[in-house]
């Protein structure tokens, strides 16, 4: 399911143009949710246990924040923590006009079949610029209150909402996604926490097979 003649957001100004190369079935799956909610970990849980299956397509990664965690931040931590840190520091910087539209053309014009763009916490238009040309989201939130507003944004964007997760920093399993009578998936996954692989978290696991499944139905 691959959106046409998407508004895009130069220097946040809105104008017309179609989507960039790709086909009909390349899938963008945006992972949403407010700071601290753990996108990050789940970006490279969902990375590692893509991998595993057989069949399925490479999942690229675009992260679309300015926030010093490219994907190479979490293999990073596990191997030298201090090293990931200033890493970090060094390149963390803020939103500005050309950031947004040299990732939003990144997103655009990515042609792969299953790609995650994992961006900011904040439901803010830079956002939505970015998310301009994806087609579906993942929201994942330790703050259950917070899903309106990201159901909005995800509204705002165009994107179709796959699953929603209760990131539960404290709890010790995972409840693994159900599809409701909405058609959205939903679960929880425990703790996720820098350091630890994911991968194998049951919530990762069966999250990653829904993804590989519709990007190899071309959904």
């Amino acid at each position: 399911m691959r959106k046409q003649s998407l508004p895009r957001l130069i220097g946040y100004e809105i104008i017309s143009s179609p989507n960039a190369g790709g086909k009909e079935s390349d899938m963008k799956v945006v992972l949403c949710g407010p700071p601290r909610s753990g996108k990050s970990c789940m970006r490279q849980g969902l990375k590692d246990a893509v991998r595993r299956i057989p069949g399925a397509p490479y999942p690229f990664v675009i992260t679309a924040c300015p926030d010093g965690e490219g994907s190479w931040f979490q293999e990073t931590v596990n191997a030298d923590p201090a090293l990931a840190a200033a890493c970090k520091a060094a390149y963390k910087a803020k939103f500005t006009p050309e950031f947004v539209d040299r990732v939003a053309a990144s997103v655009s014009n990515c042609q792969l079949p299953l790609t995650l763009v994992d961006i900011g916490g904040i439901p803010s238009v830079e956002n939505e610029a970015i998310c301009a040309s994806a087609t579906h989201a993942v929201l994942l939130l330790g703050d259950l209150p917070k899903e309106t507003e990201w159901r909005e944004f995800c509204r705002k964007a165009g994107l179709k909402v796959v699953a929603v997760i209760h990131s539960d920093y404290h709890g010790t399993n995972d409840t693994i996604p159900a599809l409701g009578e909405d058609g959205e998936f939903r679960g929880s996954v425990h703790h996720l926490e820098r350091g630890e692989p994911v991968a194998e978290r049951a919530t990762i696991k069966a999250l990653a097979e829904i993804l590989a499944g519709m990007a190899n139905r071309g959904e």
